[in-house]
């Protein structure tokens, strides 16, 4: 996870490239065919046969949350700074 200092947008997605394509692959590897997001935590639960899978499935899920959220309130400050 990056650092509060290392959080720029750039970074921001870096990280969300790398958590995506490690994610597609457990998507891939176990053909997880959710119709919805809402849905994917509930299919990856009943086809992800390793532990350490479905651990590094909620893991990315969570880290991916959180850099998107933290991306959006990067933005929400930089359009407030640059509107003042």
């Amino acid at each position: 996870m990056l650092s509060s200092e290392e959080l720029t947008i750039g970074n921001i997605q870096k990280e969300l490239n790398i958590i995506s394509k490690e994610m597609v692959e457990l998507i891939h590897k176990y053909k997880l065919d959710a119709r919805s997001s809402l849905e994917i935590i509930e299919v990856a639960r009943q086809k992800i046969t390793l532990q350490e899978d479905y651990t590094r499935f909620l893991e990315l899920s969570l880290e991916g949350r959180i850099y998107g959220e933290a991306a959006t309130a990067l933005e929400k400050q930089l359009e407030e700074e640059n509107n003042t």
